[in-house]
């Protein structure tokens, strides 16, 4: 198997080979911008690793690869529109380097785009990958009307939340780690046990970036610090807060000042522990999708590459 940075490579090189027309550019550009401006390239990295590693082409998974990842920056982009968020990735954000409308719709034209680069996929395979791939568009979709309805919520429950983050966030990590076995043509066993690694895996991803927009580094994490704060976005770290000290927590975030709403709020989390607490809920995640690994007929080396691969985006600053 190759390492995940040779996988991203694969992947970068295939989204500078695809044909964006040099008119409409008030369409294009945003999407050419979005494209190349980076990130982990995690869930096509999967995608290409999960077929690897049961035998499949790496030619064969390519395309539904790219199309996973031009989904998922189309969700990027739609989320800072919802979000009002001015930076990605340590750059605007296409609503603040174009403006809202933009952003609508050059992210609507990644939606088609991601379409058409999955039914690269063999032949044989188009009928299931395409259905999966709709299953994970409409499970974040979901995922991201939850949050959005949270927004209007007096109290959000932890259950609810990890509903909120398998639809919006676990979706695109389980589905990859699915479709790559599919297409390698694993059994169904083997496809439900890497939909289910990357399903655990997803939940230790994003309370691990609700914990870095608190806790990270501007410089690596590529966004200013406390924005889901200054939202009162339902993170884990907000709802456990609300739970145990709803008073306290409300006078916080009725703070105008945002430097002085952030230090606060954050101090609230300090005085609960909530830093070491959470680090323990992203661990007992990351173990579970490495169990996972057990149900799935992979050789020693592939094993060892997912539990890699996972204990290394735990371990993550950005």
């Amino acid at each position: 198997m190759l390492t995940s940075a040779e996988y991203a490579d694969i992947v970068n090189r295939a989204l500078t080979h695809i044909d964006l027309p040099d008119y409409l550019p008030g369409l294009y550009d945003p999407i050419r911008y979005t494209l190349a401006s980076g990130g982990k390239r995690i869930r096509p990295v999967l995608l290409l690793a999960a077929g690897e590693a049961f035998g499949g082409e790496l030619s064969d998974c390519l395309w539904p690869a790219v199309g996973v990842e031009i989904f998922h920056n189309f969700t990027l982009v739609h989320d800072d529109v919802m979000d009002n968020a001015d930076m990605r990735r340590g750059k605007p954000t296409v609503k603040a380097k174009w403006d809202v409308n933009t952003a609508i719709l050059s992210g609507d034209a990644m939606v088609s785009m991601a379409f058409k680069a999955a039914a690269g996929c063999p032949p044989m395979f188009l009928p299931e990958v395409i259905d999966r791939f709709s299953m994970m568009t409409m499970t974040v979709y979901h995922g991201q009307q939850i949050d959005a309805d949270f927004e209007t919520a007096d109290a959000v429950t932890f259950g609810q939340y990890l509903q909120m983050i398998m639809g919006k966030t676990s979706a695109l990590i389980a589905y990859p780690c699915a479709l790559g076995a599919l297409i390698a043509g694993a059994s169904p066993q083997d496809v439900e046990a890497m939909f289910n690694f990357g399903n655990n895996l997803g939940i230790a991803f994003q309370m691990q970036d609700d914990h870095l927009d608190v806790y990270g580094d501007p410089a690596t994490f590529g966004k200013n610090i406390g924005g889901d704060i200054l939202n009162n976005k339902k993170t884990w770290l907000r709802i456990m807060a609300h739970d145990r000290c709803p008073a306290e927590l409300a006078k916080a975030e009725a703070i105008a000042d945002p430097a002085e709403k952030i230090t606060a709020v954050t101090a609230i989390f300090d005085t609960l522990g909530l830093r070491d607490e959470g680090e323990r809920i992203i661990g007992r995640y990351t173990a579970d999708a490495i169990s996972c690994l057990d149900d799935a007929t992979l050789t020693p080396v592939a094993k060892a590459w997912f539990i890699d691969f996972a204990n290394t985006l735990l371990h993550r600053e950005k």
